[in-house]
């Protein structure tokens, strides 16, 4: 029994050493020796001896070549009646630099290959303009020189001569540039080197955020081309295809010494305006005026202009709105646009002036540095509607009785004969029954009129505003604080007004938060409980001969002030 187990395994490992000797044969070659930058390079891993094969750990390749894909593939030939196969995995390489590249030795099918150098160049950008390549990048900014923060247009072109099945092209990018698609791609075509190409051309906003000389590296494309003179093309087996656009430097000078105590704006464009108010030019305490700044540059996003702001103005109160603001594109320039609402509310009647604002900015085109400018402007502000004196009500003439003239009178005036006499007595009596009976009547409709009542309390008029102040009508709220102040002071005509004349500074706050969401409509939280709060105790009046508080209560809502 022993002898025939050793027979057994003697032929067992007669069948399997061939089997272990075919897997320890693999081999690791590559397509090409000698590549450009952006071109791909085919890893081919083969082993001899067949069966099922696994892809080998790659991440040994990865700090000189990205891994774009693999495939695998099986042959199997029967020579003289023996039986072999060979198994082949292809790994697509892109090489990430120039220079002498090495890939290590790989575990495979058991075995292990043996190392590969791999020389990578630069791309001749002859062989591209004669039409040698099929597929081939172009990169070119415009203008190579300028300002920190000025936008250049970086163009980007794709040229293939054949059909792309797939293919993945990549953006630009480089640390301390701010990089925008400048709109959708164009497709087009373009001959060089006497061969038509089509061409896929995108554009890009580059705007330095530091200056210095900078370097955009190379961007890449990877896709599959399928030519139709290849009778294999119609069964959908393409030939992978990659390129690389060449470097590009972009020179970023520092901002010029004429503009250094100023913002700093590069643009081909800006304008400032302010828009609205009234065509008569006249205004009234207490209505607001509406207007609306806007500042607008081509060549730089809205992110890189300052916030726009009114100044503290005598007379009134600004209130700004939520502002506006927004990039747009138009054509290969960026433009951006910040725009802001306010509302100005006199307090007094008079003279409203808004003084002139200025902004500069440096005019890339011309190199030199402009102004932009809003004239200033002057309202007059009349008094609030309903102010004006009353003029008394005319004096309601009595009524009277026409006096008979006397009869004596009468008679010494002209003799009358005596039935002119008693017609004359009859009518007088008549009269005197008719003014007795007027006079008692009227005496008793005044007796039944109610007396005029009395004009509500101040405690009244408190309880009625602390009740609409508790709710959500801004209308109420301000028609019942200006009623309740009129009763303890009757020159008050409008929040402005009654502003000015408290001492609290927690009771102005209020009234500039109602002020604001009357005004700008702006959401103020729990503004019904602030008002309450404020004045449950009653107003707190400012002294005469107190110093009112100077300027607008409002703390200053954005940083930056245009005026120079």
């Amino acid at each position: 029994m022993k002898l025939r187990h050793l027979a057994i395994l003697w032929c067992l490992f007669a069948m399997l050493w061939p089997l272990a000797a075919a897997a320890a044969e693999v081999q690791a070659t590559l397509d090409r020796t000698r590549v450009e930058l952006g071109e791909t390079v085919t890893l081919n891993l083969r082993s001899q001896g067949g069966g099922m094969v696994q892809t080998p750990d790659l991440s040994a390749l990865s700090r000189d070549f990205a891994v774009l894909g693999s495939s695998s593939n099986t042959s199997i030939s029967i020579i003289n009646g023996q039986r072999s196969a060979q198994v082949t995995v292809g790994v697509a390489l892109r090489p990430l630099h120039t220079g002498v590249l090495r890939v290590p030795p790989l575990s495979f099918a058991g075995g292990t290959t043996t190392p590969l150098q791999l020389q990578v160049d630069e791309p001749d950008p002859n062989a591209a303009a004669s039409g040698r390549k099929d597929v081939f990048l172009e990169a070119v900014v415009d203008p190579a020189e300028g300002y920190v923060g000025q936008q250049r247009v970086y163009t980007l072109r794709l040229f293939f001569a054949a059909d792309l099945t797939n293919g993945a092209l990549e953006d630009p990018q480089l640390a301390g540039v701010d990089v925008r698609r400048l709109g959708n791609e164009i497709n087009y075509q373009a001959e060089r080197g006497g061969r038509r190409y089509n061409v896929i051309e995108r554009r890009y906003a580059l705007t330095p955020q530091r200056e210095g000389r900078l370097e955009v590296p190379p961007v890449a494309f990877q896709g599959d081309m399928v030519s139709m003179a290849d009778p294999n093309a119609f069964f959908g087996s393409g030939t992978p295809v990659s390129a690389s656009s060449p470097r590009v430097v972009i020179d970023a000078k520092a901002v010029p010494a004429q503009a250094s105590h100023t913002t700093w704006l590069p643009a081909h464009d800006l304008s400032l305006a302010l828009d609205g108010g009234p065509s008569h030019g006249d205004l009234r305490v207490g209505q607001p005026l509406n207007l609306v700044m806007s500042v607008q540059a081509t060549g730089l996003p809205y992110e890189a202009l300052p916030a726009l702001s009114l100044p503290t103005l005598d007379g009134a109160t600004v209130y700004p709105d939520k502002p506006v603001n927004a990039t747009h594109v138009d054509g290969q320039w960026l433009v951006g646009r910040r725009q802001q609402g306010f509302a100005i509310v006199p307090n007094r009647p008079g003279t409203l002036t808004i003084p002139e604002t200025t902004l500069t900015w440096w005019n890339v085109v011309t190199d030199q540095p402009e102004v932009a400018r809003i004239p200033a402007q002057t309202f007059t502000v009349l008094p609030a509607v309903g102010t004006a004196p009353h003029q008394a009500p005319a004096a309601t003439q009595p009524s009277s009785v026409p006096e008979a003239a006397p009869a004596a009178a009468q008679t010494a005036a002209s003799p009358t004969p005596w039935r002119l006499i008693a017609l004359a007595s009859v009518g007088l009596w008549l009269a005197s029954m008719a003014a007795w009976w007027w006079q008692r009547r009227w005496r008793g409709v005044a007796a039944s009129r109610p007396s005029p009542s009395a004009p509500p309390s101040s405690s009244k008029l408190r309880a009625a505003f602390l009740a609409a102040a508790r709710g959500g009508d801004v209308a109420a709220q301000v028609s019942t604080l200006l009623n309740w102040a009129r009763a303890e002071r009757s020159t008050i005509q409008n929040l402005g007004e009654l502003s000015q004349a408290l001492a609290s500074e927690h009771q102005r706050d209020a009234i500039a938060a109602l002020q604001r969401k009357r005004y700008a409509g702006m959401e103020e939280s729990g503004l019904g409980d602030r008002l309450a709060s404020a004045f449950r105790d009653g107003f707190q009046w400012r002294q005469h001969g107190d110093a009112a508080s100077d300027g607008s209560p409002l703390p200053p809502l954005y940083p930056f002030n245009l005026r120079r």
